[in-house]
């Protein structure tokens, strides 16, 4: 048997648990003969930490669920290997429903063509949904829902006291999820969710990558602040909301003026 290695009180990270990075992480949370997983990985790590769980102690018969925080293909292209072999149900929003059940290599990012990236995605029907207000019972433990989009439309947080299974939304060094149009990526919403976190009470942070990290409002500031710049840059493309470089062109455009008469454009190269 292994010796649990709990990062809070009824939360085991499995990579902190392994002592090595399998992935994604993988939360499980438990309460006296029940427990659960939120996210799960990849499909080639899945057997890896079903045995962990076993040399844990904890009785694969009393799974709860297993709950997907949203249909990204590093976070749940083994939902459907898991959930045969623990023979559990499989929980997430109504807005990830569509692309698990499909496999929608697309959506869940397990195909990006540009870049040679082809996964497989075997297709998984949710079992239980949840949305925002909803509470997942553990246990006497109550998981409160919250919905966060902004990654993508189906992201999923999950508070538990002063811990809050953050998701994708911010990482400790600040970083974000991925912002791509193609699976539902909002910034403004990715901004309510950011401002939501901050104005919370909850003291830590427990993110689907990456260490583990005491809220800082300071770094969450910081992460507002570069959000908000998105929302008015090309590099953005459809998520951005405009870009103001055009606006100042169409002046120019409408005033006549050319490149040469714009003082602030930089002097032609001399022969």
């Amino acid at each position: 048997m292994l010796e649990r290695k709990p990062v809070f009180p009824h939360v085991v990270e499995m990579n902190y648990q392994a002592g090595e990075r399998l992935g994604c992480n993988v939360y499980l949370v438990y309460d006296e003969a029940e427990w659960l997983l939120v996210d799960i990985g990849f499909d080639e790590t899945v057997d890896e930490i079903v045995e962990m769980i076993r040399q844990l102690d904890f009785p694969l018969s009393n799974c709860k669920t297993v709950i997907a925080t949203h249909a990204d293909v590093d976070h749940i292209q083994g939902l459907a290997k898991v959930k045969q072999l623990l023979k559990t149900t499989v929980t997430g929003h109504r807005l990830a429903a569509e692309a698990l059940a499909t496999g929608d290599a697309i959506k869940t990012f397990a195909r990006i063509d540009a870049q040679n990236i082809h996964l497989d995605m075997p297709p998984v029907k949710l079992d239980a949904l949840v949305d925002e207000g909803d509470t997942i019972s553990v246990g006497r433990l109550q998981l409160e829902v919250w919905h966060t989009p902004g990654h993508t439309d189906s992201q999923l947080s999950f508070r538990l006291g002063n811990l809050l299974l953050s998701g994708d939304n911010i990482y400790r060094d600040g970083c974000v999820g991925a912002i791509d149009a193609h699976h539902g990526s909002d910034i403004e919403a990715f901004l309510t969710s950011l401002r939501r976190i901050r104005a919370s009470d909850v003291e830590w942070l427990l993110p689907s990558h990456g260490p583990i990290f005491r809220k800082d409002n300071a770094v969450i500031d910081r992460t507002i602040a570069r959000l908000e710049g998105y929302l008015h840059m090309a590099d953005f493309g459809t998520c951005a909301v405009d870009w103001p470089l055009m606006d100042e062109w169409d002046q120019e455009l409408a005033e006549g003026r050319m490149p040469q008469e714009d003082a602030a454009a930089p002097s032609a190269a001399k022969g």
